[in-house]
């Protein structure tokens, strides 16, 4: 951003337009919904969506089969043309109501509103499908009458499943099994207009659990019948020690400076960060739209590795890992015996480290350095021909056979596969302070290897230019995540690693 755009946002945050009118005070009875106690233990909303995913499967998969037994007996099944035909339709809408966002909670929470994409999904579905029978030339051994009435069916299972879902979810909800959780920006009139929405509207899974505003002291320990629980720094120390779904800013637009500077904080954290409607100005943002409890809101940070995205990674790490654990046993067996011949210590080195949501956790790697030197003044990086780096370790370093035990961190759920490195805590005391947005690095869980290691930036990271470009490529990870992109840095890991030069 140029110095004038600079001026101009600083200005703009300065400017009387941010002065707010305290708003009336008022606690509806609507509000007794929302505050209704918690149970010891709630569940995310995206349960929900998984449950209803799961149950749309299951209603294809077991309507086709049935019906196919009953047409034409068990013999049915041992045809691969029939079993074939019926996994494939199933697969494709299921992927299909994923697609066009049919499993998100508003859409499962409104079948009424959902009944023509639903119908449109499963048809274009079950027609994509006749057509690629008929040019694999194997629709002749389809039976016509199993696929219209399977069709007939799973339109009218699928529709009777999504009523009873969302009766069942909406009692659920007001039990308190599970919810969204959502922290409030701002003590203005859009938080006031914001809040008396949300409980006009009395939908249960939707639970504020307070408002942060650096202007605390002006509106006293409550807003609107919602704890105020202090400035945008608490709600950052706030959401890395409690679970937060959603966070709502909700601030007149033409704030286009504060609103900017309070969104690169929020990035930092694993959330979902939205902007509350105002129609009094316009901020240029990377935004998309969506709505909560039907009020529209711009969404300005995205919760990484959300919903089957989250599932997915926990599957790779846990089936990955394992299976890498399992293999290379014997080499880390053999590792562990060559540290404890060369020099006296323990085999692991144990170090905290900052992880997911920039919580503490403990990092396992093989000892690569004398143990018992002098105190050290800090976490001082190794260099080219340390002298407090061993022969054994200065191979296992050169090579990344010191981090193999970190696939226990794998396992035990600290660490991922793939993803930012973990810093020494000191060095990310130090870089916080002075690149932007560097704990957003802490928004996925961090990573054995990653996008930033196998593009040139492991080992050393000696100015302030190179630990920039880390970030950078740690930020686009993030952003950018997917399987694919997951098992291409694996493989890239694999090719990369052993001919770096720079890790000492």
């Amino acid at each position: 951003m140029n110095g004038t755009a600079t001026e101009s946002l600083k200005a703009s945050a300065d400017s009387p337009a941010l002065e707010f009118v305290e708003p009336r005070r008022s606690e509806p009875p609507a509000l007794r919904v929302l505050e209704k106690p918690l149970p010891s233990v709630t569940h995310s909303t995206q349960i929900a969506s998984i449950l209803v995913m799961f149950t749309d499967a299951m209603i294809l998969l077991g309507a086709g089969a049935a019906i196919l037994w009953y047409l034409m007996g068990g013999s049915a099944f041992s045809d691969w043309v029939n079993v074939v035909s019926l996994v494939v339709p199933s697969l494709a809408v299921v992927a299909a109501f994923y697609e066009k966002e049919l499993y998100s909670f508003n859409s499962i929470c409104n079948p009424v509103g959902q009944i023509q994409a639903i119908l449109k999904v499963v048809t274009l579905a079950f027609l994509s499908f006749l057509a690629l029978a008929f040019a694999f030339k194997v629709s002749d051994d389809l039976s016509r009458v199993w696929v219209f009435s399977w069709y007939g069916a799973a339109v009218f299972l699928i529709l009777i499943e999504r009523s009873l879902c969302r009766v069942l979810f909406f009692n659920w909800a007001k039990e308190g099994l599970f919810s969204r959780k959502i922290a409030v920006v701002g003590c203005g009139p859009q938080a006031q207009r914001f809040l008396e929405e949300i409980q006009s509207r009395r939908e249960p899974w939707i639970r504020v659990v307070g408002v942060f505003d650096d202007r605390k002291k002006r509106f006293g320990p409550s807003f609107m019948g919602f704890p105020v629980l202090g400035s945008l720094k608490d709600l950052l120390e706030y959401a890395r020690n409690h679970r937060v779904d959603d966070i709502v800013v909700n601030l007149p637009w033409n704030a286009e400076g504060r609103i900017i500077e309070i969104i690169r904080q929020l990035e930092e954290l694993p959330v979902h960060v939205r902007l509350g409607s105002d129609l009094a100005g316009f901020v240029r943002l990377r935004t998309s739209y969506s709505t909560m409890g039907g009020i529209p809101m711009l969404d300005v940070a995205h919760k990484p590795l959300d919903g089957w995205g989250h599932f997915l990674k926990l599957v790779e790490d846990r089936v990955l890992g394992f299976l890498l654990l399992a293999l290379l046993s014997p080499v880390m067996a053999l590792i562990a015996l060559a540290i404890k011949l060369e020099s006296p210590g323990p085999v692991f080195f144990l170090q905290n480290r900052h992880g997911f949501n920039n919580k503490r956790f403990r990092v396992f790697k093989f000892r690569s350095m004398y143990h018992g030197r002098p105190p050290e003044k800090g976490v001082p990086q190794a260099v080219k021909g340390d002298p407090r780096v061993t022969r054994i370790g200065a191979f296992l370093r050169r090579t990344s056979l010191d981090e193999l035990p970190q696939l226990l961190n794998v396992l035990n759920g600290t660490m991922s596969l793939v993803g930012p490195r973990p810093h020494a805590i000191e060095h990310n005391e130090e870089y916080s302070k002075v690149i932007d947005g560097y704990f957003a690095r802490h928004r996925v869980k961090p990573g054995i290897t990653g996008w930033a290691q196998v593009n040139g930036l492991r080992g050393e990271t000696d100015t302030l230019d190179k630990m920039k470009a880390r970030v950078e490529h740690d930020i686009h990870y993030i952003e950018n995540w997917s399987l694919f992109f997951d098992f291409r840095i694996l493989f890239m890991t694999a090719l990369v690693v052993a001919g770096q030069k720079n890790a000492y």
